[in-house]
């Protein structure tokens, strides 16, 4: 099944209004704090380091421009056409082989998979924002994706994040400037309980292989200066 129509309006709108210039957006933070982090943890997992590697839900780009410099092949994809014309644009150099893909729709998995073969797969607060209806349909393409000899690196938001990002949109001030938008749009952060994620990732048929906390780092700033961090869980999945 591909993605539901709100969702993927809600994106469309996201992106074609975000700014361009880096860490205008709320999660868009360094990759030194971000996807560097995670490749730590994901490389010791990779069973087949050769393997291309894809970005899903690359939005602008920042984190898959990063891989580019530490892979042969990396592939960034996304449902939102706007999300990918900003990657575009902010990749002079042509590293990034970015693609407008529905993970979730399973004819676009496969015929990625057919002509890619297997893959490891970098996913970094997808899920978390999905519609109900498209959670399981995501895990069940990454689990296309995967293949046989691929693994999977899944940051999501943990449910403790979700009273966190609450306290932050209900302040008497406001949300924060960069979070207002994800709000505005319709995008609900943190919809998504730990134990589901693992639901979702069994009956995809995958493992999961390694997992841990890590805070995740956003381009936005509390009242007393420091910068704001959200609990999240990471999985390395691989075939089961």
């Amino acid at each position: 099944m591909s993605v539901t129509s709100r969702y993927r309006e809600a994106w469309e709108g996201f992106w074609r209004e975000a700014p361009g210039e880096p860490g205008a957006v709320f999660w868009d933070a360094e990759p030194a704090l971000t996807a560097g982090l995670h490749l730590a943890l994901f490389e010791p997992h990779m069973a087949a380091a050769g393997l291309p590697v894809v970005d899903i839900g690359c939005g602008n780009g920042t984190q898959t421009r990063f891989l580019a410099d530490r892979f042969p092949r990396v592939l960034g994809v996304d449902l939102s056409a706007a999300a990918l014309d900003h990657a575009r644009r902010a990749d002079a150099a042509g590293q990034v082989d970015f693609r407008q893909l529905d993970a979730g729709e399973r004819s676009e998995t496969e015929q990625l998979h057919a002509e890619v073969g297997d893959m490891n797969v970098y996913m970094r607060g997808v899920l978390h924002q999905c519609e109900p209806a498209d959670r399981q349909p995501l895990l069940d393409g990454i689990a296309t994706l995967l293949g046989e000899r691929g693994r999977a690196f899944v940051v999501e938001l943990s449910e403790a994040a979700r009273p966190v990002l609450m306290g932050l949109a209900r302040s008497p001030a406001g949300p924060p400037p960069k979070l207002a938008p994800v709000f505005a749009h319709g995008i609900a952060p943190a919809e998504v309980v730990d134990a589901a994620v693992d639901a979702y990732v069994a009956s995809a048929g995958l493992a999961i292989v390694a997992a841990g906390e890590l805070p995740l780092t956003t381009t936005e700033f509390a009242a007393d200066g420091t910068r704001i961090e959200l609990p999240s869980r990471w999985l390395v999945l691989a075939a089961a």
